[in-house]
């Protein structure tokens, strides 16, 4: 005998799914069509590039908004705005959200934050990464504080989440007041140029309140936050893109933060690099790119850089040794002769702190004459923003090598992971110059009277100079006490960080026991 009850379920089901489909291919398909003439696909599409072939398993299909509010109690949409659930990249389980512009906007309601927040939670007992795909015109209006709220309990997830399992947020579109603060809380955010844009407060608001007159894309487009705010770490040309990118970027990180990143097979080689003994110049003021040093020790064609158009005195990003994953941070002598600024610190020290909390082995290739002098610096906090560094190297209890490629000076010797602070080996090249400051400017204050009262001042100068260079200016002094584990030939760094790290593999450090530290924000 039939259930007339149940008929009627699944009645109100089809009926249900049919409106959906209506909307999504009736009325819904002019908006899916204008998402698509601006270069943007719909959140399905991405999740089909971004997920392995038939991997995704959809939860919360049947979600649909509680308000009722506004001439809401007349539009219903099966999954209220928002896709989420789980499956794998690369074999690789992951959960994903991702917002659906063609249902109100893609804008954030009770039920919408509710589903984010579910996949969050499973992401966190499984250990597995969170991927937000986002694309909303912000807080659904409609549903006034409730909205607020979804907005809320999300950022207090993320914020759980953190260096718990990885957190990426790819901006497909619009992403502007209360839900810029998620992704800002997330580990890496991407951003598409031309149709994805970040900003706190829109074009209109700012015209009102400081009369400056800026479109989207100059206040908060993909080459704005990549190049003056630093807010995404990378940018894509178009959305194939921008996933390619998250896929590839996921690669170099492990599942959760008990676990190692994955390693790719690898077969021994003559590893020495005979084009690094000749790479440093001559003249110790003249530049040179640190992604050449980069590029002669890692395996071939692994490097993937962070913040690559941002603070560029600095270069970050992900590699391979090996065959295993590792951070690297370097100095780059081609750009502001590689001194460490308040943008430079800032952009380290938070890739340093994700590697250390995902267990990523970071190797520093040191070439700094100090840090930027002048009043624009001092005053915007070079000394608390320049701790920073320090403090996330301090932190950090993953294996940590450095490798001083030339000048490592003053303060910013001991910043950029000295042994000082915990590093476990420090290799130096012959080029190596450590000392307080450049020999040229220790002679003058150090010899300055003597200098003064000679026949030939300029002679008397040069003659100090390299007095000081002789003593001070090269790794053996600081090899001699310990501070340098080994004087090495460029051409031997790749063979002897392979055997560095592969040493440092069963690493064991133990912070202090506490809450938690209180870096200098």
């Amino acid at each position: 005998m039939t259930d007339p009850h149940a008929n009627a379920h699944h009645t109100k089901l089809e009926i249900l799914e049919a409106k959906n489909a209506e909307a999504l291919l009736g009325g819904g398909q002019a908006r899916i069509d204008a998402q698509h003439k601006k270069g943007k696909l719909t959140a399905r599409e991405r999740l089909d590039l971004l997920l392995d072939e038939g991997s995704f398993e959809e939860i919360g299909k049947f979600v649909m908004h509680r308000s009722k509010d506004f001439g809401l109690d007349k539009e219903y949409y099966l999954g209220d705005g928002v896709v989420t659930g789980y499956g794998t990249v690369n074999g690789r389980l992951v959960y994903v959200f991702s917002q659906d512009f063609t249902v109100f906007g893609g804008s954030l309601s009770e039920t919408h934050a509710e589903k984010i927040v579910k996949i969050m939670d499973l992401a966190m007992k499984n250990g597995a990464p969170v991927i937000g795909l986002n694309d909303s015109g912000g807080a659904r209006i409609q549903e006034g504080v409730v909205s607020l709220g979804g907005y809320a309990d999300i950022f207090y997830k993320n914020t759980l989440a953190s260096g718990v399992v990885p957190q990426l947020s790819a901006v497909m579109g619009p992403c502007a007041g209360g839900a810029v603060y998620s992704p800002a809380i997330t580990d890496f955010i991407l951003m598409v140029e031309d149709t994805s844009y970040m900003f706190v407060t829109g074009p209109n608001v700012v015209k009102t309140v400081t009369h400056e007159t800026v479109t989207s894309e100059e206040l908060g487009g993909a080459s704005t936050h990549s190049t003056k705010s630093g807010v995404t770490h990378f940018t894509a040309p178009n959305e194939v893109a921008c996933i390619q990118q998250l896929k590839q970027l996921l690669s170099y990180m492990p599942q959760n933060c008990e676990e190692t990143a994955p390693a790719l097979p690898y077969t021994p080689a003559d590893e020495q690099r005979p084009a690094l003994d000749t790479l440093i110049p001559d003249n110790p003021n003249q530049p040179y790119d640190i992604r050449e040093v980069i590029e002669g020790i890692i395996d071939a064609d692994s490097f993937l850089e962070v913040h690559q158009n941002f603070a560029e005195n600095i270069v970050v990003g992900f590699a391979r040794l090996a065959g295993r994953s590792i951070g690297i941070v370097g100095n780059q002598p081609a750009v502001l002769a590689g001194v460490l600024d308040i943008n430079a610190s800032t952009k380290a020290a938070r890739f340093v702190r994700f590697c250390d909390a995902f267990n990523i082995p970071l190797l520093v290739l040191e070439d700094v004459p100090g840090f930027l002098p002048g009043t624009d610096q001092e005053w915007r906090g070079i000394i608390t923003n320049g701790a920073k560094l320090l403090y996330a190297f301090c932190e950090a209890t993953v294996p940590r090598v450095t490798v001083i490629t030339r000048k490592a000076y003053g303060g910013a010797y001991d910043v950029m992971n000295s042994k000082h602070i915990g590093a476990d080996l420090n290799y130096a090249w012959p080029t190596a110059e450590i000392a307080v400051m450049g020999a040229k400017g220790a002679a003058e204050i150090i010899f300055k009277r003597e200098i003064a009262e000679a026949e030939d001042p300029e002679a008397k100068l040069q003659e100090k100079v390299d007095d000081y260079q002789q003593k001070f200016a090269t790794p053996y002094r600081a090899a001699h006490r310990g501070f340098v584990d080994e004087v090495i030939l460029p051409s031997q760094t790749r063979q002897k960080l392979i055997r560095a790290f592969k040493m440092l593999e069963n690493k064991v450090d133990q912070l202090p026991r506490k809450k938690h530290g209180n870096i200098p924000l």
